[in-house]
C-alpha cells in the first residue's frame, strides 16, 4: 500500500509537475489605461510542445505578479486576459438571501488570448490590449 501513493505522485498531472517555476510580474492596460481589476490564466501551448503546469495572477490597478513558487514555467504559453471596470455591482437579488456583489465590475473588454513565449527566468512582461 505504501507504494500507491508513490505511484500517483510519480504519474503527476499536467505534464513536468516539478519544472522549475519562474516569477512574472508587469502591467495590463486596455487602451493606454491600466485595468482596475481582473485576472490573467498562463497555460503552456502544447501545440508549441511545450508543457507543465499552468498558473494564474490577478490584475490590481494595472499591475500583476504570479505568488513565490507559483509562476510560469516558461516557454510557448497561451495567456488568456479577463479585465474589469473595478467598481463593484449587484448581480441580482436572491429573494432569500442578501444581494450578490460582483467584486471586480463589469468587463471592460472580452476576453483576449493571446500566445507569448514567455523566459525562462523571472521577468517583467508588459501586455498592452488596444480597444475593441
Amino acid at each position: 500500500m505504501a507504494c500507491l501513493p508513490a505511484l500517483l505522485v510519480l504519474a503527476g498531472c499536467g505534464g513536468q509537475r516539478d519544472a522549475p517555476r519562474f516569477d512574472l510580474s508587469g502591467t495590463v492596460t486596455y487602451d493606454g489605461k491600466p485595468v482596475p481589476a481582473g485576472y490573467m490564466v498562463f497555460a503552456p501551448d502544447t501545440a508549441a510542445g511545450n508543457s507543465g503546469p499552468a498558473s494564474q495572477a490577478d490584475i490590481r490597478d494595472g499591475k500583476y505578479g504570479t505568488g513565490p513558487g507559483l509562476g510560469t514555467i516558461g516557454g510557448p504559453h497561451i495567456v488568456s486576459l479577463f479585465g474589469f471596470d473595478g467598481i463593484p455591482y449587484q448581480l441580482a437579488e436572491d429573494v432569500e438571501g442578501p444581494p450578490m456583489l460582483n467584486p471586480m465590475g463589469k468587463p471592460l473588454f472580452e476576453t483576449v488570448t493571446m500566445k507569448v513565449d514567455l523566459p525562462k527566468e523571472s521577468a517583467v512582461h508588459d501586455f498592452a490590449i488596444p480597444r475593441q
